[in-house]
């Protein structure tokens, strides 16, 4: 398994070319295990739109529908054991969101896909982002 963080997700599912790497576009669309994405992924784009930062081409529950099922993701829901461990973790990153996914991928033992260096700092996350 591996997990997208929201922006890796947004990338992909946009077809933003300039800003995802060929290489990690072929290691997400070819993953032999289930692609993830966090639930609190949701919760940012839908602010991220809402604010004007981030420009979707239909409603956000229609974007959801296409970016989660219709592209066969897995929704990872946010747990108690995910809150404790991104509770738990260094205090590298302010933005709980982030901490948040760390520790999904954390809690499902899978890679995290981000172009956020920082996210590899964190102990306990495998990282990848294939230029």
């Amino acid at each position: 398994m591996i997990v997208l963080d929201t922006h890796t997700w947004l990338w992909w599912i946009q077809g933003a070319a300039d800003a995802l790497p060929s290489k990690t576009k072929a290691l997400i669309e070819h993953e032999p295990g289930p692609v993830g994405v966090a639930s609190v992924s949701c919760l940012e784009v839908a602010w991220l739109a809402k604010k004007g930062r981030v420009v979707l081409p239909v409603s956000v529950e229609d974007f959801f529908t296409k970016a989660i099922e219709q592209a066969g993701l897995v929704l990872l829901p946010l747990t108690p054991s995910i809150a404790a461990k991104s509770a738990a973790l260094p205090d590298l990153h302010r933005d709980p969101i982030d901490r948040v996914i760390i520790a999904t991928a954390i809690e499902h033992s899978a890679e995290l896909v981000s172009k956020d260096e920082l996210v590899s700092r964190y102990p306990g996350v495998r990282v990848r982002w294939d230029s």
